[in-house]
């Protein structure tokens, strides 16, 4: 932890400050110590670099089996790579790289921290990476060079930060794995300021019937059950087929003269979108589909309701490869107009 992060932070139990004792350093960053609030006097341990808002195995029920899912994911998967650059940009538009420059920016559900790293580097004042998971320790590995990025460990639904207290807020593919995805949609617009921007990404309902039917019934009843190690292996068998056919029918059709073939290609817009990356991209997006106990998958008026109840009356709300919804907008100022 950089003690620059006290600026943002507060107790998520009554908003009151906090105040750092540190006990191990590594230059600016703070490895181990504590955050007491001088409010409710709640004491929160600052552990390998991370301040823990929350404990991985103190969550309970779905939550608590998503968490610990995610965090052997994330350990397992810990590379970032030039591609997902590429694949961030495309789940936050219309949001650029310029989006975040000299913002305030929280990242709700931050997982590895390629997405804290990448807005970090666009310029962001600070940005702030909340996970519930032990993922939180690749995040701090992969961010913790960059002296305008923060990881903590919290509960997105509980967050350390006063309502208004950010200029950009925004969650990619994590809303859909909480048990209540309307929940965390509001814990991020609580915390974005008046005129501040809101950004999701989320699993659209639409042309997923197949998934609902055939592959959630399979993931909730059995992979997500299943040893992490298990699952690794079964993913990457299921991975090595499904490799096979996006590098032999999907990329090809990506050409414009086969551009016939992407009529007959089953869900050709997303499956043709990832067949250009590499093995390990493939195994981790199976790895994922199958790991998380709970998803759900959004309709377009589901999310753009969460926006209107958020006080973002002109929210923009866009198909990503036609199986999945990004949304953004900007909260109301107090004059009641879109900043």
């Amino acid at each position: 932890m950089k003690p620059s992060l006290l600026e943002l932070i507060v107790c998520p139990a009554c908003h009151g400050a906090l105040s750092l004792t540190a006990r191990s350093r590594d230059g600016e960053e703070i490895l181990e110590g504590a955050l007491t609030c001088a409010g409710c006097a709640a004491r929160y341990a600052i552990r390998g670099g991370v301040p823990r808002f929350v404990e991985t195995e103190a969550a309970v029920g779905e939550a608590g089996r998503t968490a610990t899912a995610f965090g052997w994911e994330w350990h397992a998967f810990p590379r970032i790579d030039a591609h997902h650059e590429r694949q961030f940009l495309d789940w936050i538009a219309p949001a650029t790289a310029e989006s975040f420059a000299g913002r305030v920016v929280l990242e709700g559900g931050c997982g590895k921290g390629r997405h804290t790293r990448l807005v970090a580097g666009y310029g962001a004042r600070l940005v702030l990476g909340v996970d519930l998971s032990d993922a939180v320790d690749v995040a701090f590995a992969n961010t913790r060079e960059l002296p305008n990025a923060h990881i903590v460990q919290a509960d997105l639904r509980r967050l350390p930060l006063s309502p208004g207290s950010v200029d950009h807020a925004f969650s990619v593919g994590v809303l859909h794995h909480l048990p209540v995805p309307r929940e965390g949609f509001e814990a991020l617009a609580r915390a974005v300021r008046p005129g501040g921007a809101l950004t999701v990404w989320v699993y659209g309902a639409e042309n997923n019937v197949w998934i609902a039917r055939v592959v959630s019934p399979v993931r909730t009843g059995f992979t997500s059950r299943i040893p992490p190690r298990a699952l690794y292996g079964l993913s990457w068998l299921v991975s090595v087929p499904l490799w096979v056919v996006l590098k032999t029918l999907y990329r090809p059709a990506g050409s414009k003269a086969l551009a016939w073939m992407r009529r007959l290609l089953f869900y050709y817009p997303y499956l043709g979108y990832i067949s250009k990356f590499p093995f390990r991209e493939i195994h981790h997006i199976v790895h994922d589909h199958l790991a998380a106990p709970v998803a759900h998958y959004l309709t377009r008026a589901e999310v753009l309701e969460m926006y209107g109840v958020a006080g973002i009356s002109d929210a923009r709300v866009e198909w990503h490869n036609r199986n999945s919804w990004r949304g953004f907008g900007r909260k109301a100022s107090p004059e009641g107009r879109s900043a």
